[in-house]
Parts: C-alpha cells; structure tokens; sequence
C-alpha cells in the first residue's frame, strides 16, 4: 500500500541553511517565518477560527534530509553525536518517512499567508498540514523522557563591536530581530556534538540573507566576530 500528498503550501524562513537551526520548535522565540498557502487552501473560509487559536502543529516534509531503512538507527545531538539509539527513539531529521512535526506560535492572519514564530524549520519547506494545538490534550503533565530531560544547556554569546553594528544595522534593513535571533540559535551550541570547540576555528550559518561568522574563544563560550550581508 502507498500513499502520496500534495503540500498545501511552504514555509518561508529566517533558516536560510540547516546549520544553526534549533534542534527542537520553540527553543528560539525570535526565528520567524512566513506559511504561504497555496490555491484552493489560501483561501479565508481554509483559515476562518485560527484567530483564536494561539499555536499549531505543523506537518511537513524533511525535503533536505536523507529518509529510508537505513537511517533506522541515528546518533542524537542530545547524547554527544556519538551513541547510536532506535530512530523511533529520537526526534532525528533522518526518519523512515521524511515527515516532521513541530509546534509554532501563530502572530499573525494575512490572505493566504500565516505569520509563525518559534519555527525550527528551513526555508523553503513543504507543508502538508496544520493543526490547531489543543493545551487541554497536547499538554501532556506527567510525561517523561530521560533522554531529553531537560532543555539544553545554553552558552554565553558575546559580540565583537564590529558585529553588533553590523547585526543592528540588518536588524533595521530586515524588520526582524537579528540580535535576538543570533543570540538565541548560537547559545544553543550548534557545532556538531562530537567535535571539540578550536579556538582558531570560525564557524558560519546564513539567517534571512546574511552570513554570520563566530568562534569559540574557550570551549563554553561563543564569540560573534561579524554579521554581513551574503555575497558582500
């Protein structure tokens, strides 16, 4: 038995690449993004009642992630990059099906277009679904995991002075938070988990259309060294 799906739209993001991407929704107040419909889901009576809901589920396709049987066994970040588990076990971008799930806030209703925040999700994603989240059944009180049993650790992030002016001069040019935006997805350590911090190693993600560049100065901490313009 197979199935197919048509997306019913796609995501716009702030993730211009996977790099630096939270590895979990929410972890990143700031990241923002743009669900644009498509024909006949963009139209108001697809979208009438989501005004009084407050955050929904996405449905969506991993379209840049490798999918099959053999990713039937993943290495989580969360365990040091190193220890393999059951996929069923992680929430690994490497699935049997290339479908993930994530819980965003909803800020804003335009024609066709919904504004979300929260999003751990790459520019460019398809999207199958949305579902409204229900507090009284998602929220599940007593559940555990002693996998993931807490958020992760965050990193202090400093800035060069350099960086910090270039970083508000985008902020203005783009009409988002950079600042808080880079702040948060750094702090969460995005290198791989495996690899040892260097201090004479820059690292570089892509947020919106500009190139941020850092290092880790010593092993716990993060150092911003410049935010530009991609391609300047």
């Amino acid at each position: 038995m197979s199935y197919s799906f048509e997306p019913i739209g796609v995501v716009r993001s702030c993730f211009a690449e996977k790099f630096a991407i939270p590895r979990q929704p929410r972890l990143a107040p700031a990241a923002t993004g743009v669900l644009e419909l498509f024909p006949p889901y963009d139209r108001p009576e697809a979208i009438t009642g989501l005004e009084q809901v407050s955050h929904l589920w996405l449905l969506f396709v991993f379209h840049a992630a490798a999918s099959g049987p053999e990713h039937i066994r993943v290495r989580p970040p969360r365990l040091g990059g190193n220890q393999r588990i059951g996929v069923f076990a992680s929430r690994a971008t490497h699935r049997p099906n290339p479908l993930g799930q994530s819980v965003v806030r909803l800020d804003g209703i335009e024609a066709g277009r919904l504004h979300v925040s929260g999003i751990d999700l790459l520019d460019g994603t398809p999207l199958l679904d949305i579902k409204p989240y229900v507090p009284y059944a998602d929220s599940v009180c007593e559940a555990t995991n002693d996998l993931a049993p807490a958020p992760p650790v965050l990193l202090p992030v400093s800035w060069s002075s350099a960086a910090l002016d270039q970083a508000r001069m985008h902020a203005g040019r783009l009409q988002q938070p950079v600042l808080e935006l880079i702040d948060q997805c750094l702090a969460q350590d995005p290198k791989p988990a495996y690899q040892q911090p260097d201090a004479s190693r820059e690292y570089a993600a892509r947020f919106w259309d500009i190139d941020v560049r850092w290092h880790y100065p010593e092993p716990d901490r993060i150092h911003v060294l410049s935010v530009t313009r991609h391609g300047d």
